[in-house]
């Protein structure tokens, strides 16, 4: 790896860790020495990268250091191509629509020897079939979820009895042919999935749910782990 790609490449695994790393595991992320390690960010340092830190302890990105957003690999150009390809089979037509926005704009901005990683990707990703369309607007779903807000759901389960509930909602689950809507259920008090497909008729609230979103989030993720019986 030639040492310009190497102190890049430093950057971009303090970025993505977001808390201190020691040079050892930099060195074996990057297949080299500890002490290359120890020179490169000298190196970066003096070209006045924020990294805080010191041999033995460990190394940080301080926030509010940026490069220039395009400046990807290949493995990164194919991940991104191959993510977005996933979504233009899969999610609602917005996003959808985004992703081939997304792809678009990469292979315009990025130089023309990593074009064709963009084009003629060494990756794909199998396109969705019998896809149940989603009953429920996703824009203003996904615009809820980003303001914390309430929906009041008309909704019929897989028996076909129906129920209104009040929810607030935390995430989309986009898997293979359904997308289920993660969410704290006021009438079960309790996290429920509801399955967009599913979904009667949705009222939009202005009313904040009176959590914390991120908190909500949190204490969702617990509730999804899950903990093989042990032998008796």
């Amino acid at each position: 790896m030639r040492r310009a790609d190497r102190l890049f490449q430093i950057i971009q695994v303090l970025r993505r860790t977001g808390k201190p790393l020691t040079a050892d595991a930099i060195a074996a992320e990057l297949e080299t020495s500890k002490r290359t390690i120890y020179r490169d960010i000298a190196t970066l340092i003096e070209q006045r990268v924020p990294i805080r830190g010191e041999a033995g302890m460990g190394y940080i990105l301080e926030k509010g250091f940026d490069l220039p957003p395009l400046m990807l690999t290949p493995d990164e150009i194919e991940a991104c191509v191959l993510g977005a390809q996933w979504v233009v089979g899969h999610a609602d037509p917005v996003l959808a629509r985004a992703a081939q926005d997304l792809m678009a704009k990469i292979a315009d901005t990025v130089t023309e020897r990593l074009r064709p990683f963009v084009l003629e990707p060494a990756s794909r990703a199998r396109p969705s079939w019998n896809r149940e369309p989603d009953r429920i607007d996703m824009v203003r779903t996904r615009a809820q979820i980003h303001e914390g807000k309430k929906i009041t759901l008309a909704y019929r389960d897989e028996h076909g009895r129906d129920s209104e509930r009040t929810i607030w909602p935390i995430a989309v689950g986009y898997h293979e042919t359904v997308r289920l809507l993660a969410a704290w259920c006021e009438l079960r008090k309790d996290f429920r999935s509801f399955r967009t497909d599913r979904v009667v008729e949705a009222v939009y609230h202005d009313e904040k749910y009176p959590e914390r979103r991120d908190l909500l989030r949190a204490r969702w993720r617990r509730s999804l782990v899950w903990e093989a019986p042990k032998d008796t």
